[in-house]
């Protein structure tokens, strides 16, 4: 077991990995949609999009717990309880005999991945702030997008050789992976002089602090709508493209093609932010996005065009809508981190929980409006940019503060 600090660029793969724990187990569902609906005897289709839901849902109330638990008890062992949880979990959906419990299991495995998530966030506030800690977030993103691209074509591969639920086997093996590199290689960043008692007067004096910060809540919102058009396009993802595009079984190819392209954002935000600061990019990304959907929007509206043009200038407009997260998700983290370094904990849970639940809430009237056309989804995505703009303008600042008490 390391005592020493990773590299950088060790400590940014390691961080990509417990990201993307989340993403595998979000985007690997995708493709199983069909079989799911058929195999429990569902009605509607769209109710499949649940098994997104509760995973989500689980992970943005976890965080709640896992991130003031991490302030009391460290960073790595949380990590390996969640994580324990979430392989726990797959298990247990293997072998779900009704879609409830199925939605139960994801609900979990939800509640287990929330500690790779709120609990790394706190871990890199531990050891980096400012422009460098967004830099280290754009790096992980960077990687990160490159397993939400194999996700799908993973799951598919998977699901046709061995059927939708050997999908949760697949999980328990990266998660595994990932709670070994951590033990193995990252050292604590949380030790223990600097680790507060956890109770509830602390825990409440922290929660207050975080959701009365003006700068923490203006970021943490804007993120939710970013996270509300992405959860949306999500859920949504696999209709579209098979039923509207009748892309088939080649849908993972398209969505693969797009993550991977969409990568470049990280690296173009890793490469500026230092430069031009975290608020300006996220502000002209959110722009950026805004209008490209309006004319999209206005375009299919009032023109007639070919199935052909229509399926190449929705993956145009998809590329960009992946491309905005790299653009925005890391450099809103650490402007909302950037003044809780003492509460890093506490913040980067609330951060990551409200952000997630309330993108879920905003997600879901998004994906079960599908209608058989992609109108809804750039309806969503059109509301959600103009308010995350609107409150990027309003320009909140604060002193940050030191990473002294974690």
């Amino acid at each position: 077991m390391s005592t020493r600090q990773l590299h950088f660029a060790e400590f940014v793969a390691l961080v990509a990995l417990m990201f993307a724990i989340i993403a595998i187990g979000v985007d690997a569902m995708l493709p199983a949609f069909p079989e799911i609906a058929l195999d429990f005897g569902l009605d509607d289709v769209n109710r499949a999009q649940l098994v997104i839901t509760a995973f989500i849902l689980g992970n943005g109330g976890g965080q709640m717990v896992m991130g003031p638990l991490s302030d009391s008890l460290g960073r790595k062992p949380v990590i390996y309880a969640g994580i324990l949880i979430y392989i726990i979990a797959c298990a247990l959906a293997v072998y779900a005999d009704s879609f409830e419990l199925l939605l139960m299991a994801r609900f979990v495995q939800g509640f287990g991945a929330s500690a790779p998530r709120a609990v790394t966030m706190a871990m890199i506030r531990d050891q980096y702030d400012g422009r460098r800690m967004a830099q280290v977030m754009s790096l992980a993103m960077t990687l990160f997008v490159l397993v939400p691209a194999i996700a799908p074509l993973m799951g598919q591969a998977v699901m046709l050789r061995f059927g939708w639920r050997s999908i949760f086997v697949a999980f328990m093996l990266f998660a595994f992976i990932g709670l070994m590199w951590l033990a193995l290689r990252q050292p604590e960043t949380h030790p223990q002089e600097r680790r507060q008692r956890l109770n509830p007067r602390r825990y409440l004096s922290a929660l207050r602090e975080v959701l009365t910060s003006k700068v923490v809540v203006t970021y943490m919102v804007a993120m939710s709508c970013g996270y509300g058009a992405l959860f949306g396009y999500l859920s949504s993802a696999q209709q579209i493209y098979v039923d509207v595009f009748n892309a088939g079984t080649d849908f993972p190819v398209y969505f693969a093609a797009i993550a991977v392209l969409s990568g470049s954002a990280g690296i173009l935000n890793a490469r500026l932010v230092v430069r031009y600061g975290m608020r300006r990019l996220a502000t002209l990304a959110f722009l950026t996005m805004l209008l490209l959907t309006l004319a999209y929007f206005l375009l299919l509206r009032n023109f007639e065009l070919s199935g052909t043009l229509q399926f190449r200038l929705f993956l145009g407009w998809s590329l960009v809508a992946f491309m905005t997260p790299g653009l925005t998700f890391g450099n809103l983290n650490a402007l909302a981190m950037e003044p809780m370094g003492h509460v890093a904990g506490m913040a980067a849970a609330v951060i990551g929980a409200v952000s997630t639940v309330l993108g879920v809430v905003i997600a879901i009237p998004i994906g079960q409006a599908f209608d058989g056309t992609i109108q809804p989804l750039l309806i969503g995505f059109a509301i959600n940019m103009l308010v995350a703009l609107g409150l990027m303008l309003s320009n909140p600042k604060a002193r940050p503060a030191p990473a002294s008490a974690g």
